[in-house]
């Protein structure tokens, strides 16, 4: 007659009844636990058979764990590629039109974190409710339709952000924003998703819990780190954002086929097959002559009405090089860079520009002082490119291009020049590390006696107060400060090696003749010294782009918009 014991174990036996996982791993079924009989004597932990998802005999489960472990090690690390892969691409995507600064990064990187973490969570209870490896597949193909779509239903909302920076309508774009970030919200949260399912599929006894959860993160987290530099590093620059995202959809696809078998093959070949349409303009602009997409950011040639044309960079709302034929003026702030070297009390031989972008101050000095050598620092060589093919880059010969961040050749070389022009903006943001009180004070070591440093600022017609924290900050550096608000929009400021009084600079600028000589009233009347107005900026707090921020909300708040008057210098 059996004991109490083997009845009750023979009954919890039965009641653990099984079903097929992965290549045959098994997952238990919820079952109510019965209480020992009465006369029964409780198991001892330390010599209680081993817990298990599934009762089985252990050589077979091992051997099919084997199998289904390879296989959701490929699908949890082909997902881990998947979404860094999709987060540098989101980026890209939404370059063009929103820029890429720090607020924006934000927005993406924080909202995919939200997603994923909603993932993480639908995920664990969903394979609770349903440990099927055919639902994870299925939820992995999904993501993958939902990525290769995005590039395509995209454009619509960007297109609709562009005309709202247009009208300066701040309800269209940061609603078209939104939803542009909402576009990943699915595809993201299916595939955070993923490793929580694949742990619960993957887990034969509990007692290897810790090791199986493990290696599943450490495959998807190894999978992210390759999706992310293949994507930044590879993809994106040698065949662009759309089918770098098509080919992460396409990954995705077959990975999922892992768990779905051949009928999964199709869909996933239908994805991969998007990689031969070819890709169309990333933006949609009047007048595109050339756009590419670099490391850094997206570049684009545009020709204007008058048959000018204009480099733009990113969302493109400012033109940060232009281009007329048959002369180098152009009405613009470039032209005020052309008052500098009557500025100083001797002829100047070399000069530094931080920011050359398309090279229209070089151009300009090579008709009006082609005896200065000109030292342009750009960071993008696809900017330099273009600006060559499109935008009169080598008309000066004593132009030379240095790729390269500002910064970081000023540490390096031991140059030193008459004049120094800071004009770099990752629209519409002046990179914080050019600054500062330490950046000027670097500019300053690099500066002959007597020179000088130009910065152009971003102002708005009644608000200057980026101008005031940068003035502020080049007064800890240098001995005297000018700021000049020729237009509405920027202010030019000016750092001395030396001080010398306003009469003396106006003398020094009457010398000026020709075309350059209708600027000099303008210069006479809207010349002003930079008094202190707060803590200078430094390396470890200089919140410019906040700063910038708030003078474009108000600027907009007051109904403002974004038209610049021309300089006399307009040809």
């Amino acid at each position: 007659m059996p004991s109490a014991d083997s009845r009750t174990r023979s009954s919890c036996d039965t009641a653990a009844p099984e079903s097929a996982g992965i290549g045959g791993l098994e997952s238990s079924s919820k079952h109510t636990p019965r209480p020992y009989p009465a006369n029964s004597v409780p198991v001892d932990a330390s010599t209680a058979e081993p817990l298990s998802i599934a009762r089985r005999p252990r050589s077979a489960a091992a051997a099919e764990a084997r199998v289904g472990s390879r296989r959701l090690g490929l699908v949890v690390f082909a997902s881990g590629a998947a979404a860094l892969a999709t987060e540098i691409s989101a980026s890209r995507l939404l370059a063009p039109y929103f820029g890429a600064s720090t607020v924006v990064w934000a927005n993406i990187i924080g909202l995919i974190l939200v997603y994923l973490s909603v993932g993480y969570w639908l995920g664990g209870k969903l394979a609770d409710r349903r440990p099927d490896p055919r639902l994870l597949g299925s939820l992995v193909l999904a993501a993958g339709v939902f990525i290769a779509a995005t590039p395509f239903v995209a454009r619509p909302l960007l297109d609709l952000a562009l005309r709202g920076f247009d009208a300066l309508s701040v309800g269209a774009v940061a609603g078209s924003f939104f939803a542009a970030l909402g576009l990943f919200a699915v595809p993201i949260t299916l595939l955070g998703m993923v490793s929580p399912f694949a742990i619960r599929l993957a887990l034969v006894d509990v007692r290897e819990a810790g090791q199986v959860a493990g290696r599943l993160y450490a495959l998807s987290t190894v999978g992210s780190i390759l999706g992310t530099f293949v994507s930044a590093l590879v993809t994106i620059e040698a065949f662009g954002t759309e089918r770098t995202m098509v080919g992460t959809a396409a990954l995705l696809a077959f990975a999922a086929a892992l768990l779905l078998g051949r009928r999964a093959l199709l869909p996933a070949a239908l994805v991969a097959a998007l990689l031969l349409v070819p890709p169309g303009a990333v933006k949609h602009t009047s007048g595109l002559l050339f756009e590419t997409e670099s490391p850094y950011q997206y570049v684009s040639v545009v020709r204007q009405s008058d048959g000018s044309r204009v480099l733009e960079l990113n969302e493109g709302l400012v033109a940060h090089s232009t281009w007329r034929r048959g002369t180098v003026l152009t009405g613009g702030y470039w032209d005020l860079f052309l008052l500098l070297p009557p500025l100083l009390d001797r002829p100047p031989e070399r000069m530094l520009v931080i920011g050359n972008a398309g090279g229209t101050v070089g151009r300009a000095y090579g008709r009006f002082w082609p005896r200065v050598q000109i030292d342009g620092v750009e960071l993008d060589p696809a900017v330099t490119r273009a600006a060559r093919r499109f935008l009169g880059l080598g008309d000066n010969p004593r132009l030379h291009v240095i790729t390269g961040d500002g910064r970081p050749y000023l540490e390096l070389t031991k140059r030193r020049y008459d004049l120094v022009v800071v004009d770099a903006y990752r629209q519409p943001y002046i990179p914080f590390y050019l600054a500062t009180r330490e950046f000027f004070a670097l500019v300053r070591e690099h500066l002959r006696p007597g020179g000088m440093v130009a910065l152009n600022v971003a102002a708005t017609p009644k608000d200057h107060r980026l101008s005031r924290a940068l003035g502020t900050t080049l007064l800890s550096a240098f001995p005297q400060a000018w700021r000049w608000w020729a237009l509405r929009f920027n202010d030019l400021l000016l750092g001395l090696d030396r001080p010398v009084s306003r009469d003396e600079l106006l003398r020094r600028v009457a010398r000026v003749h020709g075309r350059l000589a209708s600027l000099v009233p303008l210069f006479r009347r809207e010349l002003a010294p930079v008094r202190p107005s707060g803590a200078p900026l430094t390396d470890d707090r200089a919140p410019v782009e906040w700063i910038t921020d708030r003078m474009l909300v108000e600027q907009i708040a007051r109904g403002g918009g974004i038209d610049e008057r021309s300089l006399p210098t307009t040809p």
